[in-house]
């Protein structure tokens, strides 16, 4: 009778695990361990972030390695015996993209006491003139963006320094997890105070994969994911933020940047080298000196676009075409337990777990592409803990874009560290799932009520993207 007993827990026990696994198993999704689609690569190294996609055609690949050329150069002031490498600021933040953006990845905070930012800008406005409560302008006597650093007699706009106040987190169980919440002191000011009001917006550089894919999403589908006054009550109210197209002079979809405020990587890559090179173009053609800055308008005397086009052109290309690293370990069992549990207490709301790409512009080879970005590329209200109180678009300063997942895991294989959020105050998954709040606050309160195993796997899961 006993043996009977013990040879029947058995068989319980090999059905409940093995309907575990059929569960899991369940759970794949066809094609998900290539996130790119077609422009997904199998390299998991510090170089993960760096490769073309696989499937460009014609002369892309050689375009590819011409745009990585002038993404990794150093720029000079003007003139100079190289004249498609001069025209560095007068101010600016950094003297190439890949200053910020080191092999294609994260950028950081200041991780020691007196470290200047050079991966974090700031961006500076005031409240707009009109009745309009989300119109702003540049502060007047800096600009829109804030510049620590200047050519030879052009005074830096100033310095600023990064502290961080650390906050205790209790789960339910018990355990305990430590939050910072970055403080920043701008000092030896070169141009006066900051104007009463002054709204200041940190914004970390961000990895730049997958971001031509991004651009190949129909706005049809976008809008099928906005729910701006939550008809369905589910607490997610995601919008589009429309903003200015420079070139073609309308209104159009934002995709890119902290709030979803640039509409392509060409404009994006063209605001770039102005706000943090001080580089002018064809979209961008002027200077950003402000009225009290007469040595920087003394400095800028180029009448036609410093960036030639054909190196805009290629810059684009390359940031467009940055392959996406492959997921790992996709098909564990704790890492669909995670997924599970990602799906089970909201996360996937927001951050959309895929797409079939549509047509895009100059890329043929990205349309109908299964991808899977985990983002909506709405803007949503993350609530106070995260707020910056400066409106960008139509998003509010509460509003952030959801932030694509995919490749996050290798941050620290490729940058060295895992710090997360649009200032950095992150140092890890964890942390940033815990200073989610608005719209995201009943998902973070789920979380919170996970067990440690659970919690751990969810974290894995994201990990593993």
């Amino acid at each position: 009778m006993r043996n009977l007993l013990l040879f029947a827990i058995l068989i319980h026990l090999l059905v409940a695990c093995n309907n575990e696994k059929d569960l899991y198993r369940s759970l794949l999704e066809e094609g998900e361990q290539y996130p790119g689609g077609a422009a997904s690569t199998d390299d998991f190294s510090m170089n993960a972030f760096g490769h073309a996609a696989p499937n460009l055609t014609g002369g892309k690949d050689m375009d590819f390695v011409t745009g990585n050329a002038f993404f990794k150069r150093n720029w000079v002031t003007a003139p100079s015996s190289t004249e498609d490498l001069d025209g560095l600021g007068p101010l600016f933040n950094a003297r190439s993209c890949s200053s910020c953006h080191e092999f294609d990845g994260k950028g950081a905070p200041p991780t020691i006491a007196d470290e200047e930012p050079v991966d974090l800008l700031f961006r500076l406005s005031v409240p707009g003139n009109s009745e309009i409560d989300w119109e702003t302008l540049p502060e007047p006597s800096y600009g829109g963006q804030f510049n620590h650093l200047g050519i030879v007699d052009v005074p830096s706009e100033g310095k600023v320094k990064v502290t961080y106040t650390e906050e205790v987190v209790t789960y339910p169980d018990g355990k305990t997890a430590s939050l910072r919440r970055p403080n920043y002191q701008f000092y030896d000011l070169n141009y006066g105070e900051f104007s009463s009001g002054t709204m200041i917006s940190p914004r970390l550089a961000s990895h730049l994969i997958g971001l031509g894919l991004l651009e190949a999403i129909p706005e049809d589908d976008l809008k099928k994911l906005e729910d701006i006054d939550d008809k369905d009550q589910d607490g997610i109210s995601g919008k589009i933020n429309y903003v200015w197209d420079v070139e073609s002079k309308r209104n159009v979809v934002g995709r890119f940047g902290w709030k979803a405020n640039q509409p392509s990587v060409r404009q994006q890559v063209a605001a770039a080298f102005l706000g943090d090179i001080g580089i002018t173009s064809s979209i961008f053609p002027s200077e950003t000196c402000t009225a009290p800055q007469k040595d920087c308008e003394d400095a800028f005397k180029d009448n036609e676009p410093e960036l030639k086009e054909s190196i805009l052109n290629r810059v684009t290309l390359y940031s467009q075409t940055l392959a996406v690293p492959m997921r790992r370990s996709f098909s564990s069992d704790s890492i669909l337990e995670g997924k599970q549990l990602f799906n089970q207490i909201g996360c996937n709301s927001c951050h959309n777990p895929s797409f079939t790409t549509g047509a895009h512009p100059n890329l043929p080879e990205f349309e109908n592409q299964k991808i899977f970005p985990y983002t909506d590329l709405l803007v949503h209200d993350m609530g106070e803990g995260l707020a910056d109180n400066r409106p960008d678009g139509l998003a509010n300063g509460k509003e952030w874009r959801t932030a694509p997942l995919w490749g996050i895991g290798l941050s620290e294989t490729v940058n060295g560290h895992t710090f997360l959020l649009h200032d950095g105050r992150a140092r890890n998954v964890e942390e940033a799932i815990l200073w989610h709040g608005g719209e995201a606050e009943k998902a973070k309160n789920q979380f919170s009520q996970l067990t440690a195993t659970d919690r751990k796997n969810v974290i894995d899961f994201v990990n593993s993207l």
